[in-house]
């Protein structure tokens, strides 16, 4: 995860069964695949289900209607509506909803790209999604398909555990901030000076900066498609 040339591999490869694992990268640096998730690792968006699910579909188009009158820049519109929708919610009601949601997540996921995730595995690289959807669900999906982190957007509570509106960072988890939130993750799991090699999955314009920080960057979809 260093600057410099980076090779160009536009598509996972199938399946990943007949895939050789990769070797010990140079010096030993360790292997980490960070997988973007909606689109990505994911058929479709996820996002806009759950919240649909948990809040209602009339409650999710009033709070885009209010974010969308203050600002029409895409990152903040979303998470001032999240946090219109979760304001003074109970943060173990969203756990549980998260819980429960990621149990539904499995089928949408792509086989090919859950083979590549196992192919990481085998080849004792860790893995992480690195997304823009919630944690509230993403973490207990990485828990059930046995990945190391799921770094998505988090919400804040107050002392009495409840949902204050604000998004941790203040930041949505796309961009430059996919690659600022792997590489405080990469710090933390392997020492401040560790250098790694990097393979990174994704299928938009919001994975742009963290392709561009990887020795292996992969499109997914119509992203690999045009780049083929």
């Amino acid at each position: 995860m260093t600057a410099g040339d980076r090779p160009d591999l536009a598509a996972p490869s199938g399946a990943g069964a007949a895939d050789p694992a990769p070797g010990p990268g140079p010096a030993g640096r360790p292997g980490v695949a960070a997988f973007d998730f909606d689109g990505t690792l994911a058929r479709r968006d996820t996002l806009v289900p759950f919240l649909r699910r948990v809040r209602g579909s009339t409650r999710v188009a009033v709070a885009v209607a209010r974010a969308a009158a203050r600002t029409r820049d895409r990152d903040a519109l979303k998470v001032a509506a999240i946090g219109h929708l979760f304001q003074g919610v109970a943060a173990a009601d969203l756990e549980r909803w998260g819980r429960a949601y990621a149990a539904t997540l499995p089928p949408l996921l792509r086989p090919e790209m859950v083979a590549r995730v196992r192919w990481h595995q085998r080849a004792g690289h860790a893995v992480v999604i690195v997304s823009a959807s919630l944690g509230a669900y993403l973490r207990p999906l990485a828990e059930r398909l046995g990945l190391d982190a799921a770094l998505g957007v988090e919400l804040a509570a107050d002392a009495s555990g409840l949902l204050t509106g604000e998004v941790v960072g203040d930041l949505n988890n796309r961009g430059p901030e996919k690659v600022a939130r792997l590489r405080a993750w990469v710090r933390d799991r392997f020492g401040p000076a560790t250098d790694v090699e990097l393979w990174a999955y994704g299928d938009s314009a919001g994975d742009e900066a963290l392709l561009a920080a990887a020795d292996h960057p992969q499109w997914v979809g119509r992203r690999a498609r045009s780049a083929r």
